[in-house]
This record gives C-alpha cells, structure tokens and sequence, in this order.
C-alpha cells in the first residue's frame, strides 16, 4: 500500500466457485471515520460481520457502499418440503366435508386436491454453511477492495502532487514576510518612539524608562515566533505527506495551526503589503484544506 490515499474510489471483482459466480462492487467517498453500507442477498447476512472486517482491513476511513450480487445454481441451495400437519389438517377438513356431504372420494383424488393447496409442498431455501459461502464470496471482496484502492492510491498521489506544490508557494510567501519583519518591527519602533515623543513633548521623563516600554510595545509586533512555529508546520507537513501511513486527520490539524499563526501575524503586522501576503497564505491554506479533507 502507498500513501496518502484519497478515499474516493471504486473497485469491482466477479469470482466463480461450485457453480456459483459472487459479484461485488466498492464506492467509496470522504468521511470522518470508517462507514461500511452493504447490500447484499439474505443469505449472505450471516457474513456481515466477515465482509466488515474484510474491508476494514484495507481502509480506515471513507464511506464504503457495498453492494453484492450472486448467480448461478448453489448446490442443495434449494429443496421442496411437504408440510405434513397442513397436509393432515386438509385431509381431515375434506374428509368432515364428505361425511357431511355423504360423498366419497378416492385416495389418489384427495391426494391430488391436497397437494395442489398452498404451502403444502413448498420451496425452501436451504442455510448454506458460512464457511462454504466465505470461500465462495472472499476472493471477490479481496480483489474489488484491491481495484478500489487502485484508484485511491492513485488519486492519493495526485492530491499529494498538488498540496506540495501549494506547500511550496505558501512556504515561500512566509519567507517573503520572514525576510520583511526585522525592517518592519524597526519602522514599527521608530514610529512608535515618534508618536511617543511627540505626546510627551515638554514633560519630563527618564530615557531609560522610555526606551523600555518602547521595547515591549514594539517586541508586540515581532513576529519571529509565528514564522518559526510555520517554518515548523511547514516541515512537518511534508513529512507527513512522506509517511507511510494515513495521515489525513494529522493533516487537517496541522492547517488548522497554519490558520492561527496566520491570524496571529496578520494582527501584529498591519502593512499593506503583508495584509495582502496574509490573504494570499489564507487563500492557499484554504485550497490546500480542501484536498486534505479527501485524504485517508
């Protein structure tokens, strides 16, 4: 198996045993966990449990629809059975009948009436043996769950394809504003020691003092640490996306950290230019969670 995985996909597989053919097909879509719908014959109810745990082995989260058919002629699949105690009850009721009537019939006649009655001699579906019906039925599963996860290793590597690519350019705007902070966090002093200066003009006050609360006002707009916690968040996505394993629900958790250091420097660095940075990171988070919400 390679990862990541999408969970769309859809596999189908035939396989033929003792006269029997077992046809099953596998849809799959995006979920938060592993939902597995199956439609199948009634015979096939006592498997349930086995289909489930067949499947599951190869996927860990999506809705799956199943849906199973079968043709050919089972084995012992079917008998007639003659329902003596109906039978008995029919022949007492004609027999009253005629005693009433003071008419007689002949074995062979009443026979022929009793047999023609409903649900006397009737077709019935004999309890096939599960292990049989597994041996018969696994090999289908197995192969439409490979055909299926074809597709969504398949789609997994193009959704990978593109959120590096996103990754990139999301990467590269953070350096773009990385490379900006420390000239902005000193244009960000030096306005604010201009706007103090100029309301304080004429009173005095110690320069040291100043200069300290120049510094915490100003370390306000840094943004150093909201850059390392990305540049981190950066790596770690990739090595995610390099994992062997499903690795979705890591993923999504990870852009939701995107989100709030983005939120937390767009708030600190009010520049045109960065606001507009910020937007575009926002922008490329948002296309890159839509992709990551398909992936196992």
């Amino acid at each position: 198996m390679s990862y990541p995985r999408s969970m769309t996909g859809f596999g189908r597989a035939d396989h033929q045993l003792d006269q029997q053919t077992w046809s099953v097909e596998i849809k799959s879509v995006n979920h938060r966990y592993c939902d597995i719908k199956i439609k199948m014959p009634r015979q096939l109810y006592v498997l349930e449990d086995r289909i489930k745990k067949e499947i599951a082995k190869v996927f860990s989260r999506g809705h799956v629809d199943v849906i199973i058919s079968g043709n050919g002629t089972m084995e012992g699949s079917k008998h007639l059975e003659v329902d003596h105690n109906l039978a008995d009850q029919y022949r007492k009721c004609l027999e009253e009948l005629g005693s009433r009537l003071e008419s007689t019939c002949t074995a062979d006649t009443l026979l022929t009436l009793i047999s023609s009655y409903p649900q006397v001699i009737r077709t019935v579906e004999a309890e096939e043996d599960s292990d049989t019906l597994w041996r018969q039925l696994q090999p289908a599963i197995v192969r439409a769950c490979e055909n299926s996860l074809a597709m969504r290793e398949a789609e997994g590597a193009n959704l990978k394809k593109d959120l590096l690519e996103r990754l990139a350019l999301f990467a590269e705007t953070v350096e773009e504003i990385k490379a900006k902070a420390p000239e902005l966090l000193a244009l960000r002093s030096a306005s604010l020691e201009e706007k103090i200066n100029s309301r304080l003009e004429g009173i005095d006050i110690d320069p040291a003092r100043l200069a300290q609360e120049l510094v915490i006002l100003a370390d306000k707009a840094d943004v150093t640490e909201e850059v390392v916690r990305l540049d981190s968040h950066i790596s770690q996505f990739r090595t995610f996306l390099e994992a062997d394993e499903a690795v979705g629900r890591r993923l999504d958790f990870l852009l939701q950290e995107f989100l709030r250091e983005i939120n937390t420097l767009a708030s600190k660095i009010s520049t045109s230019s960065v606001a507009h940075q910020t937007v575009e990171l926002k922008n490329e988070m948002e296309k890159m969670r839509e992709q990551v919400q398909n992936l196992e």
